[in-house]
């Protein structure tokens, strides 16, 4: 294998989820206890404290865990995580936009402390439950940022919110088509990230019920070329995927999780300036697949679907940007986030 080729592999690694994968060991997480398949994660203790304390509201069907920071007297801004991750991968940036705004920063459902829903994991059920969350808890209007899935979830709010309730959006490097089982333009999920989804899906199972965390480093470490997710024999999966329910990977694998949220209609409906940023993205040349979330024919789509709508749209071109910006680089995430939304007015 050529080192170019290993060396996108391993970007796409990187992209593909919003986890430290590369970083984990191997080791075997526990299964569910019998009968519990359907409970929220707190059934399975493993939580670590954080700089933020945590809180939660009823939202009818889940109970939402998020944190907050800074002043009411300041713009408000939800932050919404991407697949596999919890509130806690902005921890060091919400410390930077702060001083700024009043931060909100929630767990998805079936992610962090946020109830898990087997069978529900759709875009639009996630969307209305940030509908909610915002109605209840932050109470005014809203600037939205979500990065990767959660990109798309911004989007899906600035499109299908209620009146009034988001100001602007940021789409933080979305696979908007490329998360899509059968989109209009470009990659599908099955040539981006789904391969390894479908990886998460199999070998973890819904609700950990399977819980083979061995067997899936051994599976990747048998495909691509031989590449490994890590080494070892003694650790667990990193936190992040403790406090993810596997069945996201599947509902993005078989596509349910958009089915009934084409990407092409809600662009066509945003209602709110938006800010677009573009990270690190590849085509593999001996596949054609999508090497990362978005690719730029996708990425010219989104933006003419939004200039139709006559909305305002900023797109930042960060080629060398990790996925998850807001993780890797949050002095860059708060800078280019910071700048937009002062441009915004009040």
């Amino acid at each position: 294998m050529s080192e170019t080729t290993d060396m996108h592999r391993r970007a796409l690694m990187q992209v593909a989820v919003s986890a430290p994968l590369l970083l984990a060991t191997a080791g075997v997480a526990p299964k569910a206890a019998a009968g519990s398949a359907a409970a929220g994660p707190p059934a399975r203790n493993i939580f670590v404290k954080h700089a933020y304390e945590e809180h939660t509201v009823n939202l009818g069907e889940v109970t939402m865990n998020y944190v907050t920071a800074g002043s009411a007297s300041k713009p408000a801004l939800l932050l919404i995580p991407g697949q596999t991750e919890s509130w806690w991968a902005y921890e060091k940036a919400i410390g930077l936009l702060a001083p700024d705004f009043e931060v909100f920063c929630v767990d998805l459902r079936g992610q962090g402390r946020t109830t898990w829903t087997p069978g529900r994991y759709t875009y639009d059920n996630m969307g209305a439950d940030l509908v909610r969350f915002i109605s209840l808890v932050i109470q005014r209007p809203t600037i939205t940022s979500g990065c990767s899935s959660g990109g798309v979830l911004s989007c899906w709010l600035s499109a299908f919110a209620m009146p009034g309730q988001i100001r602007a959006s940021h789409y933080e490097d979305p696979p908007l088509f490329a998360s899509e089982y059968n989109p209009p333009y470009g990659q599908s999920i099955r040539q981006a990230a789904g391969p390894l989804f479908e990886g998460l899906s199999r070998y973890l199972g819904d609700q950990w019920s399977v819980g083979d965390w061995g067997g899936l480093l051994a599976a990747r470490a048998r495909q691509r070329g031989g590449l490994a997710l890590g080494g070892g024999k003694s650790a667990e999966p990193p936190q992040n995927l403790k406090e993810y329910d596997p069945e996201w990977a599947r509902a993005f694998h078989e596509g349910t999780v958009g089915q009934s949220c084409p990407h092409q209609r809600m662009l066509s409906q945003v209602k709110v300036p938006v800010l677009v940023t573009h990270h690190f993205r590849s085509i593999d040349h001996a596949t054609g697949h999508l090497i990362g979330a978005i690719s730029d024919f996708q990425m010219t789509k989104v933006r003419e679907l939004i200039a139709a709508t006559g909305q305002p749209l900023e797109y930042v071109d960060l080629p060398t940007a990790a996925h998850t910006m807001h993780e890797s680089d949050p002095v860059l995430f708060a800078k280019v986030l910071g700048r937009w939304a002062k441009g915004l007015g009040a």
